[in-house]
Formats: C-alpha cells, sequence, structure tokens
C-alpha cells in the first residue's frame, strides 16, 4: 500500500471531481472510509494518475498499475514532471490534450504513446483525463484513467 501522500482529501477529490465532470464513477464502490478509498484507487483495475499545477507538473499520485506500467517506485514516480511520461516527440500531443481538458473540464477516449523508466513505449488507450477541481472551483491540477493497450 501507498504511503500517506497524498491526502485522503486529495484522494477523495479524484474521485469526486471525476464523478463531477463525466458522471461517472471512477472506482466501482464508494468507499465508507479513508481506508477504503486509498485501498480501492489503489488496487482498481486501470492505471490512475494525477499531477499538480506547478510550471512543470509533477505527479503526485501514481496507483499500483500506473507504477507498474511506468516501472518505477511511488518515490520515484511523485518526482517525475509529467511531461517526461511522454516521449519527446509525443509532447507537443500531450500540451494540446492537457489544454483542452483545461478548457473542456475533461476529454475521454484519449490514446497515446508514454514510456516507462527503461525506455519501453506503451501505449495507453480509453483514457480520460479531467481538471482536478474543488466545491469552491479550485484547480488542483489534472487526473488520468487508461488502460494499456495489450
Amino acid at each position: 500500500m501507498p504511503s500517506s501522500k497524498p491526502s485522503d482529501a486529495t484522494l477523495r477529490l479524484i474521485v469526486e471531481s471525476y464523478q463531477h465532470l463525466t458522471g461517472k464513477r471512477l472506482i466501482s464502490v464508494v468507499p465508507s472510509d479513508a481506508v477504503e478509498l486509498r485501498t480501492a484507487l489503489w488496487e482498481a483495475p486501470r492505471a490512475i494518475v494525477a499531477h499538480g499545477t506547478e510550471t512543470d507538473p509533477i505527479f503526485f499520485y501514481g496507483n499500483r498499475l500506473a507504477l507498474r506500467l511506468f516501472e518505477m517506485s511511488e518515490e520515484e514516480f511523485v518526482r517525475l514532471p509529467s511531461r517526461l511520461s511522454a516521449e519527446p516527440m509525443a509532447q507537443e500531443a500531450r500540451v494540446r490534450l492537457l489544454e483542452k481538458v483545461s478548457q473542456q473540464g475533461y476529454v475521454d477516449g484519449y490514446s497515446g504513446m508514454r514510456i516507462a523508466k527503461s525506455g519501453r513505449r506503451f501505449m495507453i488507450t480509453d483514457t480520460t483525463v479531467w481538471n482536478l477541481l474543488d466545491e469552491a472551483g479550485v484547480n488542483h491540477g489534472q487526473a488520468a484513467v487508461f488502460a494499456m493497450d495489450a
């Protein structure tokens, strides 16, 4: 199980903002407590990642599947600028996607090439990217949920 980062409130924001923007559930259960929420996100059958609002956004969350796909420990992943999850030639398309998400709130159906720590390339598919907006409309970053093309 991951360490205490990010906070339970931040994890709840990931789940609640997804449901608010898309009208769908990110995880199949509605956790009744923080431990259930943390476990449900960590063990989700799709990769879930989130980055903050820094000028060069840094990932602050990756669930177990995301860490496996990117071949990183949690400690490594939460130091990774999210732009480095895409190959240099794919970064421009990624920037355009994130701009579209900023304007629209979320984007469904994205696919793109990503790169693991070892240099292994993998395709993410059926991706939804959304803004992490709290009840006051404050932006806390963006998150994504995706499958890996087998």
